[in-house]
Parts: C-alpha cells; structure tokens; sequence
C-alpha cells in the first residue's frame, strides 16, 4: 500500500539520486544529458522507472494524440520533470501538476541541474489531492 511516509522516502532517494548527478557532473550540460545520468543513477540504486513516458490527454470525450511526455515515472507512483536552465518559472509546476493529475499520480518533482546546489536550489516537490488521501503510515 502506498502511503504518504512512502512517498516522502522515496523522494528523498530520488533528491539523492539527483544530487550525486549534479556533484559528478556540475551544472553546465543539456538536460538530455542529465536524464541519461540521472536514470542510470537511479538504476544502481535499484529504484524502479520508465522513461518518457506518454500523458494521455482526453478532451469531452475524445482521446487527443498531444504528444506529451514525462521525463521519469519513479515506481509507477511518483512523477520527475527534469530541467537544465536557469531557475524554475511558475510554467514548469503548472505543466507538473497536469501531468500528475492526468496520470492520476498523487506526488511530483521538479529537478533543476543548473544551478550551484540542487537541495537549496535546484528541487522542488509538489503533491495534489490525490496525496492527502493517501494514509500517513
């Protein structure tokens, strides 16, 4: 059972995940190359993913073909949109919380490889309706 205490953990996994990224790599790069990183990271650490992963869009009805992606699902539960430009902008949460909100997804996080320290700077977690139903424990 997924509970909220899961989800804080394994967010604190996936933050460690990021930061040893950003400490063998700096903050210099393209986010593409980060990705790669970052997931082969999160494979020896044995946390499950997937990759670009596609967000169906329905619209009244219909099933729309928008190509959207997410960059990293984390154990089918937590939802990673990767960045590699300066500073978050109030677009990258709104994009984040229809993503989760369209896979029905209740946690998210946004990681930013451009900046100097990626616990103060550089990540951000959002949660939506779905993580306060969830138990505690």
């Amino acid at each position: 059972m997924v509970t909220k205490k899961y989800l804080d953990d394994l967010t604190y996994e996936v933050l460690g995940c990021a930061i040893e990224v950003h400490k063998q790599l700096g903050p210099a790069l393209l986010e593409s190359v980060y990705e790669i990183c970052f997931t082969r990271e999160l494979s020896l650490r044995n946390i499950e993913f997937k990759t670009q992963i596609n967000v169906p869009v329905t619209y009244k009805g219909i099933d729309l073909e928008a190509k959207l992606r997410l960059d990293v699902l984390i154990a089918d539960i937590l939802c990673v949109e990767l960045k590699a430009q300066e500073g978050f902008l109030p677009i990258h949460d709104a994009v984040l919380l229809s993503y989760m909100q369209m896979l029905q997804k209740p946690k998210g996080m946004l990681i930013n490889f451009h900046c100097t320290n990626i616990f103060k700077y550089g990540q951000k977690t959002l949660v939506n309706a779905l993580f306060s139903q969830l138990p505690d424990r």
